[in-house]
């Protein structure tokens, strides 16, 4: 299959907006604000487990980037607040998303043009999705070298 409908229920993610840099940037300075909460850099001074995936809003002729962490399912109800500013908690509703998988070492050009294929495909389908925006998700550590899975989201309309 092109791409898969997932349902994906209401959680909170820690994110961190990165302004005015590009992508690839905006994904390295957000990483490290995010595993800097995730090492104690928070309220609660509390050591968190890493999740999946590692996620970046990109919007159509923008160059402001929202890189978020998955909070583990243990600390949904209540996680630690971030002491950096820049740093937020943040609750996503419950959303349709249209998913396309990919492998390999996933870079801007390469999230935009697998966001590009699954656009066309959705159109051709004439499925109805939030055109001006998408997600990016890559799921492995750059120390890993096979079988990567990254996706690109678009949220259903």
């Amino acid at each position: 299959k092109d791409y898969e409908l997932r349902q994906y229920e209401t959680a909170k993610w820690v994110s961190t907006v990165i302004r005015g840099e590009t992508q690839k940037e905006a994904m390295r300075q957000g990483f490290w604000k995010l595993l800097h909460y995730i090492q104690g850099k928070n309220e609660k001074e509390m050591k968190i487990d890493m999740t999946v995936p590692v996620t970046c809003l990109v919007k159509s002729g923008c160059t402001d980037f929202k890189i978020s962490f998955f909070v583990p399912f243990e600390h949904q109800d209540c996680p630690p607040q971030p002491t950096d500013s820049d740093v937020f908690i943040e609750e996503r509703k419950a959303a349709a998303l249209f998913v396309r998988s990919f492998g390999g070492f996933a870079s801007p050009e390469k999230y935009a043009e697998e966001a590009d294929t699954l656009a066309r495909t959705l159109r051709n389908r004439h499925q109805s999705f939030h055109e001006d925006f998408f997600y990016t998700a890559g799921y492995d550590s750059p120390f890993k070298l096979f079988n990567r899975h990254n996706e690109v989201w678009y949220f259903k309309k």
